[in-house]
């Protein structure tokens, strides 16, 4: 894969292409401010992308603002973001265009190398991966005890690990059931969320955003 690294702190951005490269693949860019991260972004149109939220100028969210803009111009562009806390705001903005992807990772995960370099090759799929942590965290704040459109406690247990970015075949490994029982799941949950078949878009990842947009 081609990717594209976008932190300001040395070294981390140094870290991570060698972690990148060390896992074979190419690292075509890197970038320190928003600005560039933009900039490169559109020039190299990398195969997935690292992009810390909190860049220069200004220290606030130029890198997710970069990745959006860029996303704008080049529809489904594959973008990772790394944030240093949870912030549900940027989960839902990234998901938002119902693209796909799209990846969202609390910068302490890069230091799982495999977990953080299946994320990527997730993400440059045009899947999301949503970093476990995360989850853990949207679940915590009361999400826990809510059942979107008459979700039964399964299909919440899938939909969850679906916002992760598992696969059916993962989901199912994960709560010891079959690939048919999780394609049953999957099929009555989209049915109950009133996601289509013909619907102009990725379904996991509208279902993710119902999820996610569901406090």
């Amino acid at each position: 894969m081609r990717i594209l690294v976008a932190e300001d702190l040395y070294l981390l951005r140094d870290g991570m292409v060698r972690l990148i490269e060390a896992y074979g693949h190419e690292v075509v860019a890197t970038a320190a401010t928003g600005p560039e991260t933009l900039d490169a972004l559109l020039k190299w149109r990398p195969d997935v992308s690292v992009v810390d939220v909190r860049m220069p100028p200004d220290q606030s969210d130029e890198g997710l603002r970069a990745a959006l803009a860029a996303r704008a111009e080049v529809p489904g562009l594959p973008v990772l973001i790394l944030s240093q806390h949870v912030e549900q705001l940027y989960a839902r903005e990234l998901l938002a265009d119902g693209a796909g992807g799209i990846g969202y990772f609390l910068k302490e995960s890069v230091f799982d190398g495999d977990q953080f370099v299946d994320a990527l090759e997730r993400v440059a799929g045009g899947g999301t991966a949503m970093d476990p942590a995360v989850i853990a965290k949207l679940l915590g704040g009361g999400a826990a005890t809510r059942r979107l459109g008459g979700l039964t406690e399964r299909e919440h247990a899938v939909l969850a690990l679906m916002a992760e970015g598992l696969s059916n075949q993962a989901i199912g490994q994960r709560l010891f059931l079959s690939d048919s029982a999780i394609s049953k799941y999957t099929t009555s949950m989209f049915g109950k969320l009133g996601i289509t078949d013909d619907e102009a878009g990725n379904r996991r990842v509208l279902a993710v955003l119902t999820y996610l947009n569901n406090p």
